[in-house]
């Protein structure tokens, strides 16, 4: 354990694979950067499918995709695994650890294994019945038990642990490094430009942005950022409907910089998923780059840009009504401006700088061994 006056020693875990965008990712990322600067010696500990994608990061290897909450999850399992998972913590030497979606296979090893102290924070919010809660219910709720502070990202997310276990846990939002996206020089662009940014999947809304943009009747571009299993197929079919007055651009992976700098040089940020999500870090990132929000009315998604104040919010998969918002927000200058403004004010909600103090505290208190209670 680190002597008292030292810094704090941590380690984040994350599930997924570091080479593919998600909001989980990104968050546990910058999250170990925010706490390296107030003094934190924090390291990130996760599967990657290539080279570490920054300094402080130790990789557990290569994934495999499996298909969870109508996504394809990538991540990894096995024997080896656990055996590099508890190489690098006796490595690390951490104070305490900080468990990511606590209950993926990656962590068995952790909670199960180790006596550290452990904080969790859920992520996800499952659609209809979670299976894997249903079979495993008694063993995992064991391991949540053996957590020593509990937190979700939003209401959403807190549901599935009072489903899972009977108890509360504390909400700590997501964070967003507001000068990231506020300092960032915006992407040129000649006319009008709706950015997306997402996984090319059913559940992220593509094929619904895609049919609304084609009807959309001005002089207008349309910035697809992100890749996955839809990508091709969408590709071929609306590759037609791309012509110098309307472009589509499929601009694949992007680094942190360019999609600073695209969100910022956006005339719109749309977001049009279906299902399936908990919060919206795109919606804030978007926020803090000073772009005017068009979002699918889900409650992950109202938590972050509530509707007509700092977002307009369409019923999910409902073509006509993302064209009509698309198009009244592209048409009025003041509308969007007034959006703009007032997504500036939420995101000092949300600093990421304020995230990590809390969990700060929360390590702070899991290494002197006082058991944090959850919250209602």
């Amino acid at each position: 354990m680190t002597p008292l006056g030292d810094p704090l020693r941590v380690v984040l875990t994350c599930p997924y694979s570091l080479s593919v965008d998600g909001g989980v990712q990104g968050q546990v990322l910058g999250l170990a950067r925010e706490l390296r600067a107030q003094g934190v010696d924090a390291r990130v500990l996760a599967p990657s499918d290539g080279p570490p994608p920054e300094p402080g990061v130790v990789s557990l290897g290569p994934t495999r995709r499996f298909s969870s909450n109508g996504s394809i999850a990538p991540i990894t399992v096995g024997r080896v695994v656990a055996a590099r998972t508890f190489e690098a913590v006796r490595a690390l030497r951490p104070d305490v650890v900080h468990l990511h979606e606590p209950l993926s296979p990656m962590h068995y090893p952790l909670i199960l294994g180790t006596d550290l102290p452990a904080i969790g924070t859920f992520h996800a919010a499952h659609t209809g019945r979670n299976a894997w809660y249903d079979t495993f219910r008694y063993p995992l709720a064991k391991m949540v038990d053996r957590l020593s502070a509990i937190t979700a990202v939003s209401e959403e997310a807190r549901r599935n642990v009072e489903e899972l276990t009977g108890g509360g846990c504390e909400i700590i939002p997501n964070g967003v490094d507001v000068q990231i996206f506020s300092q960032a020089p915006p992407w040129p662009s000649s006319q009008p430009a709706i950015a997306f940014l997402g996984r090319h999947e059913p559940r992220k809304g593509l094929a619904v942005l895609l049919e609304a943009f084609v009807g959309i009747d001005r002089a207008v571009d349309l910035w697809i950022m992100g890749e996955g299993p839809q990508t091709s197929s969408l590709r071929s079919q609306y590759e037609k409907y791309s012509t110098p007055k309307k472009r589509i651009e499929w601009i694949g992976h992007v680094s942190e910089s360019e999609k600073a700098a695209r969100l910022g040089g956006s005339t719109i940020a749309c977001f049009p998923s279906l299902e399936g999500e908990s919060f919206g870090i795109v919606l804030l990132e978007a926020m803090a780059a000073r772009t005017a929000v068009v979002a699918s009315d889900l409650t992950g998604y109202r938590h972050v840009a509530r509707p007509n104040r700092e977002g307009v919010m369409v019923h999910p998969g409902d073509v006509m009504g993302l064209r009509s918002a698309l198009q009244e927000l592209l048409d009025k200058k003041e509308l969007r401006q007034t959006m703009v403004d007032a997504g500036v004010r939420r995101t000092e909600k949300f600093l990421l700088e304020n995230v990590a103090a809390k969990f700060h505290e929360l390590y702070r208190a899991a290494v002197a061994g006082r058991q944090t209670l959850p919250q209602s």
